[in-house]
């Protein structure tokens, strides 16, 4: 008997299903409340309240249905709108402050009465707008004296979180990122020439997302990694070789922001002089006094205040590379077949003198035996 009325408690129960104790809705718009409801029993009546709780506040009667037809309260009738055949609720439209708690009472009634609740939260949200950063000097730092301050401003939004962004990857705390206690504002200290690239602000809350344009915030650095090319010759290390009679175009370039200025100066014994200003220079081998002379590029940044310079030393040959080259191969060929004629012409020696001497061996040896046979002979006779 125990176990069949167990079983009868169990099928007969009252069971009400929510989607998610939690909603976000977005002011302005309509809000959907669903629940559904099912029992196994017979029912005579059925009884659907919802109630509305903020905190610390006792709840408030918003609108109910015996058997289907609704009891509205005459506050709220045309902002709350019961959804049969469940005991779902509709609210249009949501204002922030329809934001609390949402109680919903079910009442079966029948042999007897059965009764389920349950309770939704309901925040309410204003979608974000557009932010935009604002970068703090703006007229740019130099790197490792001057701090770079990000501003996030979004004009709406509820709730609102911030994250930064560089270069199209989340940006975290580090020895010299520094961020505000709701991460609105983002301080770079000290600036140095790594940071630079492309920073954006990601706004968002429960209902939206929205990101701002990307800024490039301005960092002088330099000059750094100095150095000279040229256009002809043979570079090794800081010595250039080129003919005589080439036209030689140096460049020097380092890397530095603003660009540097860069300037040209041949050092002839004890004596220097600025012989050009630019990145490029010009030399012509056959109007250099000496077939060794030196130079020097300096770069100089005007706002960081740093200059580098390099020293290199142009060689000029008489004889032009490409020849020495031409005649190193010429040489190579002629050094081969010299090689391959002098080895023939000994091999047809050795073999016309072999050949030359096998015969005269031979009849040497015939002599010397028949001889040899004679004296025998002539010692037996006697």
């Amino acid at each position: 008997i125990w176990l069949q009325i167990s079983l009868l408690c169990i099928c007969s129960a009252l069971k009400l299903t929510v989607p998610s104790h939690t909603i976000h809705g977005i002011e302005g718009q309509p809000l959907h409340l669903s629940v559904d409801y099912n029992f196994n029993a017979t029912a005579s009546e059925i009884q659907i309240i919802w109630l509305f709780e903020r905190s610390q506040s006792n709840p408030k009667y918003l609108l109910g249905s015996v058997n289907q037809r609704v009891v509205p309260d005459l506050e709220y009738q045309h902002k709350f709108t019961l959804m049969p055949p469940n005991a779902s609720l509709r609210i249009n439209p949501l204002h922030l402050s329809d934001e609390g708690n949402y109680i919903v009472k079910v009442n079966v009634r029948g042999n007897g009465t059965i009764a389920a609740s349950q309770k939704i939260q309901v925040a309410v949200d204003v979608p974000v707008t557009k932010p935009t950063v604002h970068t703090e000097p703006s007229s740019g730092v130099v790197e490792y004296v001057g701090n770079i301050t990000l501003k996030c401003i979004v004009d709406r939004g509820t709730r609102v979180a911030y994250q930064w962004m560089k270069n199209g990857k989340r940006l975290h705390a580090g020895p010299n990122y520094i961020f505000s206690s709701n991460n609105a504002t983002l301080l770079i200290v000290p600036a140095v020439k790594e940071d630079i690239g492309n920073y954006s602000c990601l706004v968002s809350n429960p209902v939206s997302a929205m990101e701002s344009e990307i800024i490039a915030p301005t960092i002088y650095y330099g000059p750094y990694g100095l150095r000279v090319k040229s256009d002809k010759g043979l570079n090794i290390g800081a010595v250039f070789t080129v003919d005589m009679g080439q036209v030689v175009l140096f460049d020097c370039s380092a890397d530095s922001n603003p660009p540097n200025t860069y300037s040209w100066i041949q050092r002839d014994d004890n004596t220097t002089q600025v012989i050009k200003y630019g990145p490029h220079l010009e030399v012509v081998s056959d109007k250099v006094a000496q077939k060794t002379m030196d130079y020097m590029c300096c770069a100089f940044n005007n706002v960081t205040g740093k200059r580098d310079e390099t020293h290199f030393t142009v060689v000029v040959t008489s004889v032009g590379l490409e020849k020495l080259a031409q005649k190193g191969k010429s040489l190579s060929s002629l050094a081969v077949i010299t090689g391959i004629s002098l080895f023939l012409i000994l091999a047809m020696a050795f073999l016309f003198l072999w050949k030359r001497y096998q015969p005269h061996k031979g009849q040497r040896l015939i002599t010397e035996r028949h001889r040899h046979f004679q004296k025998n002979s002539i010692t037996k006779y006697r």
